[in-house]
């Protein structure tokens, strides 16, 4: 621990500001202003280096928290990136787009406000981005094995990564027209800028694994041709499906599902020409579904220009502070204000869409809801018998 007393000199935490509203919306960039070296080596000094750091215990990746803590604390910048890439194969995705179970399980989070980690795991791998510590690590000799990862999202980057390493040949399959997946096509650029997954690829590149978009497995390729040609195949292609909502009207026009919206989107911000685009430009939008996918929708349809927005959730708002049911380490399911919701819109709770309705020209044009309530101290909502209902229409 370089700074024993840290914790003790610095109890509050401190973490980036977000850019003012009125210009983020205006644009797709970060919503973060880069953060202040001295604020995060005060952060990490803050760092206690627990004899058993629960911190690991709450990341899924077991990172090495207190070591990269310690070296951000003495400005050994270069250091911290190695301990960093030594459990975390893309630290630029995970420290933007991971919740941070591991400041939950921070032991100073038991009567402090927890060690900033996720902006430290930042300034780290951006600190190396753009000092050019993200040099490719070629392997020494091939094994002369080859291996064919279908799906390019952060699992099969990772997998690729680690096995390009390893000195086996590998190889990239992605039906979509980039390599990236859900990094490239599901995040919006206000959260993840794709100029860190293009250093990433270049590196992976650098280091001799193969991308092959535009190809689909199974049409382009069939499984049989995969298996003559490689020694190995990872299936890493993700959630295609949506879960849909059988309800009556859901088959009007104007409803869509998140995928496809932020998929165009995504798009169009590359500067794709995206045909028939989803756009929320002065419309009423409704979303229904209260997590990360909808504050993305929320922040998109925000720099869309759409008229309102209202987000509607199932389920309780959730406590501002941990819970009794939920003790010290866990990760406590906690109310969030993203900077989407910090930008605007009305969220509800408790409500369940029960019917789509339209127009003549069928169009949708509002929702029949209803309350949920909870039983027997479960998280799961029914719908009340008999189901009372209101409308949330669009406007006039």
């Amino acid at each position: 621990m370089a700074d024993p007393k840290g914790f003790l000199n610095t109890r509050e935490r401190e973490v980036p500001a977000r850019r003012s509203i009125p210009l983020r919306v205006k644009d797709w960039k970060e919503v973060y202003e880069p953060g202040d070296k001295a604020v995060l080596a005060r952060q990490a000094g803050r760092c206690m280096d627990c004899g058993v750091p629960f911190c690991h215990q709450g990341c899924p990746l077991g990172n090495l928290i207190p070591e990269w803590n310690d070296l951000v604390w003495r400005d050994d910048y270069e250091a911290a990136i190695e301990r960093l890439h030594a459990t975390n194969n893309f630290p630029e995705f995970t420290g933007r787009i991971c919740p941070a179970p591991c400041e939950s399980a921070c032991v100073l989070g038991i009567n402090q406000p927890a060690v900033t980690i996720k902006q430290v795991e930042v300034a780290v791998i951006d600190h190396a981005m753009a000092n050019g510590g993200l040099t490719p690590h070629v392997p020494q000799r091939l094994t002369e094995k080859t291996v064919a990862v279908v799906g390019s999202g952060p699992a099969g980057l990772a997998a690729a990564q680690q096995l390009t390493r390893a000195g086996h040949t590998v190889v990239v399959f992605e039906r979509d027209d980039r390599i990236g997946g859900l990094l490239r096509y599901g995040i919006p650029d206000f959260k993840l800028e794709k100029t860190s997954v293009d250093a990433r690829l270049a590196q992976m590149e650098a280091e001799g694994t193969r991308f092959r978009p535009n190809t689909n497995i199974g049409t382009d390729i069939t499984w049989e041709q995969l298996r003559e040609r490689y020694d190995a195949i990872i299936v890493a292609t993700g959630a295609l499906e949506p879960r849909d909502l059988a309800i009556p009207g859901r088959d009007l026009a104007g409803i869509h599902f998140a995928m496809p919206y932020l998929t165009q989107s995504n798009r169009a911000v590359a500067g794709d020409s995206v045909e028939g685009q989803i756009s929320a430009s002065g419309k009423h939008v409704v979303i229904l579904g209260g997590g990360d996918t909808g504050a993305d929708c929320l922040g998109t349809a925000h720099r869309q220009g759409a008229a309102s927005v209202t987000t509607l959730a199932i389920g309780q708002r959730l406590p501002d502070e941990r819970p009794e049911g939920e003790p010290w380490p866990l990760a406590p399911r906690l109310f969030e204000v993203s900077s989407a919701h910090e930008e605007g819109g009305e969220r509800e709770f408790l409500v369940s869409t029960v019917e789509f309705l339209g127009d003549d020209k069928g169009n949708v044009r509002a929702l029949r809801i209803a309350e949920t309530e909870f039983r027997d101290g479960t998280r799961v909502p029914v719908l009340p018998e008999p189901m009372p209902t209101n409308s949330l229409s669009n406007p006039k």
